[in-house]
């Protein structure tokens, strides 16, 4: 898919990113009534409503309140190879939305949900999300959000749609929008437009919503009366997230070290997987939802109404078996046809290969070594390291020698 490929080469920063076209920087009239300007906000407001957004918030383009934190973050190397986030032009705009949009004074937040309904169904019309128990060792777990098609598609053209209805109630306006893709401290930004706080886990969250929300963002040069910030801290002692992390990558309430994190390691890593790491991602083989669901604020949040999160393809195998005997006889061709436009397509054939490798090793089940053996026929080395690592961890489980480690703290 074009625009998935797209998309991933401007999050490695090897493309530049999209720069619409907008109308000429105009200076809204001064003395505006206050009345009037937040007639034209809830009309803004009430047209991303209707498009299906969740939430729609309003934010001053100011500082984020964490930028300091987020400089420290860099510079403790906890991004990992995610490379992009340090280079310096891409700091300078996470820092300063102006940096970001030339005259930038407003960001309009949105969200769409995804909290799961009956069945562990999300995402709209998606399939359910599977889960692996003691009864279904095989089962391929992935992250809730990737159940269905890439949402960026989605988000983009809603954000459109959204971005027509600010410049119909200030026309001189310009606007930028943004997934997240672009340089844009989103959950700060959330937060001061009143969608939620943040929790230990690093997440957004609404106490009658949850986490399970996306955030997309239009950065406008329109002067819009921002909404009030969520100022309540409602996570309180509470440390579930912290305690069921199962590679301690929270390392304290609100700081994530990425390079532990098990959605980091299957998604965005393309080196190997740290030993010391892999028994204790278990079968997820895509993303990672454990702090979520052991969050308190996520018991009550309401599924959410489909909103067209379809596949678009056939669902993926329900076992890493199936799953790993599909991937190795695709071409890269066929891996792009068949999942160009979903979010596996970012670590690829070969990352997917890699990490369905740890999931079957993990396993312990004598069934699952005719396909390790498979994966080490294949030309990428990552994939036949991983596979000979996963025979190991085979043997080392069905020998008793060891059980499920984690991560010592």
């Amino acid at each position: 898919c074009p625009t998935s490929g797209l998309r991933r080469l401007r999050g490695a920063g090897l493309v530049p990113e999209r720069r619409r076209r907008v109308t000429d920087p105009q200076e809204p009239p001064a003395g505006e009534p206050a009345d009037d300007l937040r007639r034209r906000r809830e009309a803004i407001r009430a047209t991303g409503l209707e498009l299906g957004f969740l939430q729609v918030g309003f934010a001053p383009a100011a500082r984020p309140s964490h930028a300091d934190v987020f400089l420290e973050w860099l510079r403790e190397g906890h991004h990992g190879e995610m490379a992009w986030l340090g280079r310096e032009d891409s700091v300078r705009r996470r820092l300063a939305p102006t940096e970001a949009l030339p005259g930038c004074r407003s960001l309009i937040i949105a969200s769409l949900g995804y909290a799961p309904g009956g069945g562990g169904r999300a995402l709209g019309d998606a399939p359910p999300v599977p889960e692996a128990t003691t009864e279904t060792p095989l089962r391929a777990v992935v992250a809730r959000y990737a159940a269905g098609r890439d949402y960026h598609g989605i988000f983009e053209t809603r954000l459109t749609k959204l971005e027509e209805a600010i410049r119909s109630a200030f026309p001189a306006a310009r606007t930028r929008q943004y997934v997240d893709y672009g340089p844009v401290l989103e959950r700060d930004h959330a937060q001061r437009a009143g969608l939620g706080w943040i929790g230990k886990n690093t997440m957004l969250i609404h106490p009658h919503l949850g986490s399970w929300t996306l955030l997309g963002e239009i950065l406008t040069t329109a002067r819009i009366p921002p909404d009030g910030p969520f100022e309540p801290d409602h996570c309180g002692t509470c440390e579930r997230c912290i305690e069921a992390c199962p590679t301690n990558a929270i390392t304290h309430p609100r700081r994530l070290d990425a390079r532990l994190c098990i959605s980091y390691l299957t998604i965005e890593l393309r080196d190997p997987i740290p030993e010391a790491l892999r028994p204790a991602i278990g079968s997820r083989v895509f993303g990672c939802d454990i702090c979520q669901e052991a969050c308190p604020w996520n018991d009550g949040a309401p599924s959410v109404e489909p909103v067209a999160f379809a596949t678009g393809r056939p669902a993926v195998p329900s076992t890493m078996i199936s799953w790993t005997e599909e991937l190795l006889d695709l071409s890269p061709d066929e891996f792009r046809f068949r999942y160009g436009d979903t979010p596996f397509a970012r670590p690829g054939r070969e990352g997917m290969l890699r990490n369905l490798c740890v999931g079957l090793g993990n396993t312990g089940e004598a069934a699952v070594l005719p396909t390790l053996m498979r994966c080490l026929d294949e030309p990428s080395g990552l994939v036949r390291e991983h596979a000979a690592w996963g025979i190991g961890r085979l043997a080392e489980l069905r020998d008793g020698r060891r059980g499920p480690p984690t991560t010592p703290r």
